[in-house]
């Protein structure tokens, strides 16, 4: 079977080379927002600049059909004011030949205006008189009553000529109705005699809407220019397209300024809508620029980027060398220092130490040289001490074979001479021994640590003639199966007796107490012999000449607690406190275990 290859990366494994690769990324994620705003900048320049052309270009428009405006508004007044022209009989012999005249005179007018050729339809009416027409096709009698039906007619009559709001109408004339189907007709009353109210006679000026178109046809061709009313009708536009128009003119119509523009949304694509208002005929020019449509020349903003972005590259590129060898030599020397300190070497280097971040890795990597130098130290010296606890050891068990068949052989002389003394005594030593024999940091039960005690007081007591009493108390029956090291007690008792009680010439009483808390057994031994000052307290644990004053196992008290933290650690072991000519009290601390 073949065996799985490991998974292939492009991240290069050294850090000189990690520090190349990220700075190489900042630096291309950089250049790109860099290339970014530069081609953002440059589409917003180019918009806002189509933006002013447009704008320019529709008040351009706007500028001349008000001009066409005012020149009809003046075609208008001039027929009506000068009604004398066409109704004066002095000149005229018929009526044929009054329209003919007539007819004539309106041709002249829209000739002087220069925009004869769209102006549709010229009507005069004079009640009861005559009703004349001219324009660019022959008129009709009928025309007069379709006018005067007409929706508009009142209203355009009763309208204020100097604010003069422009419509888009359906042609209420009979002929060429087929070719125009609209015109854009402006109405205005003939003054008739002084204190006359009623309206008697009036001029009716219709205008063609090509007027319009053929206004917006003089820009270039691809343009999306429209003219609106007022009202919202459409004129005349150049360059159809599908655009939601209606929505657009009311949006220019709705604005408050008079001219401006707007941002807007073209379906996939957005665009500007430029505007222009007339506020005296009503006429709304607007232009729609999508963005699409506007001279953004992508090669030289390409080209742009790309040079920047190159730029950017070789920059960063230098930058990431530069910064690879500055944070790369420290490195190295971090590296190679940790090398030494693999192979055992771990004397403090103070090269590796700056001021920066990487110097204090350096700091911390001395310090923890150091301490790990020191730990070892004090391994190897824990190690000795406790090589030397088992020579002392085995040095007092003193060749037990031979001590087990002495004793055996006194005790049964003494057995055969009925001293039950020495056959108690005899028997506890060789129980002592024993379980002496058995190893120095083995652990026992609780209850086994006892027993042991139990055999090393009976001798004791024969020694010391009952000069004191035990007692025990474990608080729970079941920390009797707790585990605990081997010869812990029976060192305590032994300083309770010869220490505490001996000394004081009196009988004492010895109390061994067994607790647990937060899983951690307690077991105390207090004396009420003559006690100990505060800095004895302190002494006892580190005088190792007390060893060898022991008479029985040769361990102390300075022994059992380098013992327990040997085994358990630091937090562990023995503490005294002691009042003079009152009590002692030594309270071992260890792990609450069961084997």
């Amino acid at each position: 079977m073949s065996k799985k290859q490991p998974k292939q990366t492009f991240i290069p494994k050294t850090f000189q080379k990690k520090i190349i690769l990220y700075n190489l990324l900042i630096v291309i994620a950089i250049a790109t927002a860099i290339s970014y705003y530069n081609f953002t900048s440059y589409k917003k320049d180019v918009i806002a600049s189509e933006t002013r052309n447009s704008q320019n270009t529709i008040h351009l428009l706007s500028s001349r059909l008000e001009l066409a405006y005012r020149e009809m508004i003046n075609l208008l007044l001039n027929c009506s004011e000068r009604q004398s022209h066409f109704f004066s009989g002095t000149a005229i012999s018929s009526k044929d030949s009054m329209e003919l005249y007539a007819s004539k005179v309106l041709k002249d007018y829209c000739a002087i205006s220069g925009y004869s050729e769209y102006v549709y339809r010229i009507s005069l009416y004079k009640k009861e008189q005559y009703f004349l027409q001219a324009g660019s096709l022959p008129g009709s009698h009928n025309d007069l009553e379709t006018i005067r039906s007409a929706p508009w007619f009142q209203e355009k009559l009763n309208q204020d000529m100097f604010q003069y709001t422009l419509t888009v109408e359906e042609n209420p004339f009979s002929l060429g109705k087929t070719a125009v189907p609209y015109v854009i007709p402006m109405v205005r009353p003939i003054a008739g005699p002084p204190g006359q109210s009623e309206i008697n006679s009036w001029v009716l000026l219709a205008i063609n809407p090509k007027l319009y178109s053929d206004t917006l046809k003089n820009l270039d061709y691809g343009r999306y220019v429209y003219a609106a009313a007022s009202d919202g009708t459409l004129i005349a536009s150049l360059t159809e397209r599908n655009f939601p128009l209606e929505e657009f003119i009311d949006l220019a119509i709705s604005q408050k300024e008079l001219s401006g523009f707007l941002p807007l949304s073209l379906g996939h694509e957005q665009g500007v809508l430029t505007y222009e208002k007339d506020p005296v005929s009503g006429l709304v020019l607007f232009e729609v620029l999508p963005y699409s449509k506007m001279p953004i020349d992508r090669k030289v903003i390409f080209k742009t980027i790309a040079i920047i972005f190159l730029y950017c590259i070789l920059i960063g590129l230098a930058l990431s060398f530069f910064i690879s060898r500055q944070l790369g030599r420290p490195i190295k020397r971090l590296v190679s220092h940790l090398n030494l300190v693999a192979q055992g070497n771990f004397t403090p280097d103070p090269s590796i130490e700056s001021r920066d971040e990487i110097g204090t890795i350096g700091r911390q990597i001395n310090q923890m040289s150091s301490q790990i130098n020191d730990l070892m130290e004090t391994r190897i010296q824990g190690e000795k001490e406790k090589k030397n606890l088992e020579i002392k050891m085995l040095q007092a068990q003193i060749n037990p074979h031979f001590l087990y068949n002495t004793l055996d052989s006194i005790r049964w002389i003494a057995t055969m001479q009925k001293n039950s003394g020495i056959v108690q005594m005899v028997t506890s030593l060789s129980s002592l021994l024993r379980n002496m024999a058995k190893g120095f940091n083995e652990k026992v039960t609780l209850k086994q640590e006892l027993d042991f005690l139990n055999d090393y007081v009976i001798i004791e007591k024969v020694r010391y003639l009952e000069l004191f009493d035990l007692q025990i108390e474990v608080t729970d029956p079941e920390l009797y199966k707790a585990d605990i090291i081997k010869l812990t007690l029976q060192p305590l008792v032994e300083n309770a007796i010869f220490n505490g009680i001996e000394p004081s010439g009196r009988t004492g009483l010895i109390k061994i107490r067994a607790w647990s808390e937060a899983s951690v057994l307690y077991v105390s031994v207090t004396d009420n012999g003559i006690g100990m000052s505060p800095e004895q307290c302190r002494k006892i644990l580190t005088d190792t000449s007390r060893v060898t004053k022991s008479t029985m196992s040769g361990i102390g008290l300075p022994n059992v607690d380098r013992r327990f933290k040997l085994v358990y650690g630091d937090a562990y072991g023995l503490s005294i406190e002691s009042q003079l000519d009152s009590f002692t009290r030594i309270t071992v601390s260890l792990p609450l275990e069961y084997s």
